[in-house]
């Protein structure tokens, strides 16, 4: 028994030395190239990636590593994709470019337990994305928020008309928004396009256009056929383009469902909703789009959008209710746009209006017409009484979002 005691202990010892050896020779990484994890034809050596891509770092020395950055940001990987001479890693997609430090720019590192590695290699990210802008109409001198992707390192901003500005542009520090002021002499309309040191990006947004999709502007465009006020005088409400419609009331009691009485709806004649040639695109390539200003808090009810009077498909906008349930009064820093995807237009669920399904289709939601009235109206169906209600609404129309 006791020679089989020794026996067993010097086997465990000679083991333990084989692993120590074997670790040893593991030595310090080294990295080769790295190349996409698609296989081939795409295997071959990358010259560059970004953010959200999943490459395979290929060198030595992988076996043991505990950590792996890119531009000096870490980069959670699997082990179960660890191997000595590879790694299998995503570039973190939430990279913040603005805040990286310039020496670990364009870097990839691995640490191991016997050492680190840095490896000069390009890791941009993609071009900017455009998706959204807080105001499409705004005046000159306007400071305008514009929502996307991939704002690191912008080198302008072109308005219509190849306005460009150049300088006083902020962004977030994960590239999703991006601030600039709207510069003077815009006489065009069309899409924005910002530009970086990767590339560029053009919107589907059509900025200072009063005309693509307009069914009231209470200027040139419908004069609504009924409802609320039209405002001539817009000294109080400075910022926007010319008159504006206003759905207005006063003390108006819960559970008030009157649209129709006094100026609590916006009502348009008949209108082009999209062109003939586009009824067979997707639902959610449109969108209904205004400017809205409310200075007077909103508190209470909700405004019903439904076309030509049909509520088989209603979208409902309560800006003050939060997606959580809470509520908060409802008020603008001067005009932004509202954007209300047709997706949004729901039926009736639960003895609920607009909160069932979208329509399937297109053609499904207009009736295979191009041409309807739109019905924007105001109801108070919640048991809070509004003393005061005062919405300012103007360019109402249906563009493309996609």
């Amino acid at each position: 028994m006791r020679n089989y005691i020794r026996y067993c202990m010097l086997l465990l010892a000679l083991v333990t030395a084989l692993v120590a050896c074997d670790k040893d020779k593991d030595g310090a990484p080294t990295i080769a190239r790295l190349r996409a994890i698609d296989p081939a034809p795409n295997d071959s050596t990358l010259t560059k990636a970004g953010p959200g891509q999943t490459v395979v770092i290929q060198g030595s020395g992988f076996a043991s590593t505990t950590q792996v950055y890119f531009n000096g940001y870490p980069a959670p990987f699997n082990s179960a994709l660890l191997a000595e001479t590879n790694i299998v890693v995503t570039i973190p997609a939430d990279m913040p470019f603005a805040s990286l430090k310039v020496e670990d720019l364009n870097k990839v590192k691995v640490v191991t337990a016997n050492g680190e590695v840095v490896f000069d290699f390009p890791i941009v990210p993609p071009a900017p994305v455009i998706s959204s802008m807080s105001n499409e109409n705004a005046v000159a001198g306007t400071r305008v928020t514009i929502n996307g992707n991939n704002f690191f390192f912008i080198d302008k901003v072109t308005f219509p008309g190849g306005k460009e500005v150049t300088s006083n542009i902020t962004s977030n520090s994960t590239g999703t928004q991006l601030e600039v002021t709207v510069p003077t002499g815009i006489t065009a309309s069309g899409p924005m396009k910002v530009s970086n040191r990767y590339g560029a990006g053009t919107s589907v947004l059509l900025f200072n256009d009063f005309t693509t999709g307009v069914l009231h502007n209470a200027d040139n465009v419908d004069k609504m056929e009924w409802g609320g006020e039209a405002v001539t005088d817009n000294s109080a409400y400075p910022g926007g383009h010319g008159n504006f419609a206003r759905i207005k009331g006063t003390a108006i009691a819960g559970g008030d469902g009157g649209w129709w009485n006094g100026n609590k709806s916006i009502n348009t004649h008949p209108g082009q909703w999209v062109p003939a040639a586009d009824l067979n695109k997707p639902l959610d390539n449109y969108a209904v789009k205004f400017e809205i200003n409310v200075k007077v808090p909103w508190t209470s009810g909700h405004i019903y959008i439904v076309r030509d009077g049909d509520w088989t498909y209603l979208a409902n906008y309560v800006p003050w209710k939060k997606a959580d349930g809470s509520a908060a009064p409802f008020t603008t820093n001067g005009w932004q746009t509202v954007e209300i995807p047709l997706t949004q237009f729901k039926t009736k669920a639960n003895g609920v209006d607009g909160s069932g399904d979208p329509a399937p289709s297109l053609t499904a939601f207009l009736k295979n017409a191009t041409s309807w009235k739109m019905n924007i109206m105001f109801v108070n169906l919640e048991s809070t009484a509004i003393e005061k209600l005062e919405l300012n609404l103007d360019n109402i129309r249906v563009v493309k979002i996609k």
